[in-house]
């Protein structure tokens, strides 16, 4: 006979239920739940993280991986030579790909009747492209046309939208500076158009301006100007490690912040909404868990007899218990198996099902005048694979706990006394 006899007879349970309808039916749904459950958790999260690349992708294209900056309250605010030799210093930090200088101003582009309000970055072209996308992002115009004494400016395309700018135009930026004494005086500059750019993400295409760090300097005083410094890593994850390494080499009157800081509440909406999706989406593997149970509660109902008879003959109530939990886990890990390949077969070919069913219905998930990006991206981790196959497997071993432990509990005397 074969060893160990728990398992089977519970394998042999497992296909011996094509005589009982209702019962072949759960178990046929149970299994179909659990697939589909896996499946839609390795989709969805596929997708959100494809979203969140997309998100961390916007947010870096104009800035940096890490930034440098004067810390507040500084007894003396470091000067154009300092920034100079710290650039020099920080390049030789391993991690580091690029460094680059900048000055920002709060600042009002005015264009009759429109007013809207900006930050004016003054970049190093040169040194700009070496930490961030900004040359890819130029839609009109060059880079190289922010020249020092040009007085040049490239917009972003809300900007430039909503004034009704293109190259050439002229814009006047008011800025609010004060003098020695502390008194407002606001200084009018006018400069010329000389490019737009988009990213896709209205918190730079709508209050983003770029212009000559040269030319940025001559506007305001230093001490009146927020200075800094952006780095580029060679990877973005490494970013925190490298801005630790850092914050260890920088005198006192600097601080230093990576990616995962200045945009810390965008990924903690996003981490909040991936962990709901899946508690949600984990409800339809407990939904399938549930049917697992009632199907074992069922066969054990059914095989009473059966279970008696194997008592009398010497089965103890682990014997028993092990051939309903390996029915059970059979069902039920069988639909977390097929539920995986489904799961990562739809999540790698997103992008090629998601157009199919646009072409078959004629409508369409992103709409190009809602959203700047109109594909679905899925990036698929294989880390969110295990924890899923992991939960959804515990789930339904959990559910074959009842039915067993009931069976176990069949007294052979009750159940063969009408027999």
């Amino acid at each position: 006979m074969f060893h160990p006899l728990s398992i089977f007879v519970g394998l042999r349970y497992v296909r011996a239920r094509t005589h009982k309808f209702f019962v072949s039916f759960i178990t046929w749904a149970s299994l179909v739940g659990v697939c589909v459950g896996v499946a839609a958790l390795i989709v969805i999260l596929s997708v959100m993280n494809g979203f969140e690349d997309e998100l961390r992708d916007r947010l870096l294209a104009l800035g940096a991986h890490v930034r440098v900056v004067t810390a507040p309250g500084a007894a003396v605010a470091p000067t154009t030579p300092d920034w100079e030799r710290l650039e020099r210093r920080l390049r030789a930090v391993p991690g580091v790909v690029g460094v680059a200088p900048y000055v920002e101003l709060q600042a009002l582009a005015v264009r009759t009747p429109e007013m809207l309000p900006v930050i004016l970055r003054g970049i190093d072209p040169q040194a700009e492209r070496t930490v961030n996308d900004i040359g890819h992002a130029i839609t009109e115009g060059h880079l190289a046309d922010l020249k020092p004494g040009s007085e040049r400016v490239i917009v972003g395309s809300v900007i430039a939208q909503r004034l009704g700018l293109i190259i050439g135009d002229p814009v006047t930026l008011l800025i609010p500076i004060s003098d020695a004494s502390g008194a407002p005086t606001p200084a009018l500059r006018e400069l010329t158009v000389a490019g737009s750019f988009e990213v896709g993400f209205q918190d730079n295409d709508a209050t983003l301006v770029f212009a000559h760090i040269d030319d940025v300097r001559s506007l305001a005083p230093a001490v009146q100007a927020a200075q800094g410094l952006h780095i580029r890593c060679n990877d973005v994850w490494a970013a925190p490690r490298v801005a630790a390494q850092i914050r260890t080499l920088l005198p006192p009157g600097y601080e230093v912040f990576d990616w995962s800081v200045d945009h810390a509440t965008y990924f903690r909406a996003v981490r909040i909404e991936k962990t709901m999706m899946s508690l949600i989406l984990l409800l339809i593997v407990a939904v399938a868990a549930f049917n697992i149970v009632a199907m074992l509660v069922m066969v054990v109902t059914d095989k009473r007899t059966d279970i008696a008879i194997l008592r009398t003959f010497g089965a103890a109530p682990r014997r028993v218990m092990g051939i309903f939990v390996t029915q059970g886990l059979v069902i039920g890990w069988l639909g977390v198996l097929l539920g995986i390949g489904l799961g990562v077969l739809l999540a790698l070919n997103v992008e090629v099902i998601v157009p199919a069913l646009e072409r078959t219905f004629r409508f369409q998930f992103m709409d190009a005048d809602v959203y700047y990006n109109t594909s679905i991206p899925s990036d698929l981790k294989w880390l969110n694979v295990v924890w899923i196959a992991g939960a959804a497997l515990l789930l339904t071993g959990c559910a074959t706990l009842y039915p067993a432990l009931r069976a176990a509990r069949t007294a052979p005397a009750e159940a063969l006394r009408y027999e």
